[in-house]
């Protein structure tokens, strides 16, 4: 496959931008929860956005040292998770949606977790 590693790079690429996207919005997140909500609404966005923030800042950091579909997978399960837990929250306290995706968010990231443990054991 010639276009692999291309293909790839541009995969990886995505990812390290999607999660400095992702922790630059947590910080604006965390600084409206700090300012313009009160009570659980503040507690749940400050959730949301440290969730965001840090592991925005694992797909960067972890993105940049991607050797195998293994790692590429598990980053893309900590984004997808990281959203679905991190905008459920915000879609909660902010517009009173449901928060039904927390939870799958939840397992999903923990999920990449894992994988990005077993890609660890395989090198």
């Amino acid at each position: 496959m010639e276009n692999g590693p291309i293909r790839t790079a541009r995969h990886v690429g995505v990812l390290i931008a999607a999660g400095a996207l992702l922790a630059g919005v947590s910080v604006g997140l965390s600084a409206y929860a700090a300012h313009a909500v009160d009570g659980a609404a503040r507690s749940a966005l400050q959730t949301a956005a440290v969730f965001g923030f840090g592991h925005g800042i694992v797909l960067v950091v972890l993105g940049r040292a991607v050797r195998g579909t293994l790692e590429l997978v598990s980053l893309l399960a900590l984004l997808v998770g990281t959203c679905l837990f991190a905008g459920a929250l915000v879609s909660r306290h902010l517009f009173g949606g449901p928060a039904f995706f927390a939870p799958w968010g939840g397992l999903l990231t923990m999920a990449g977790w894992l994988l990005q443990a077993a890609a660890a054991f395989r090198r």
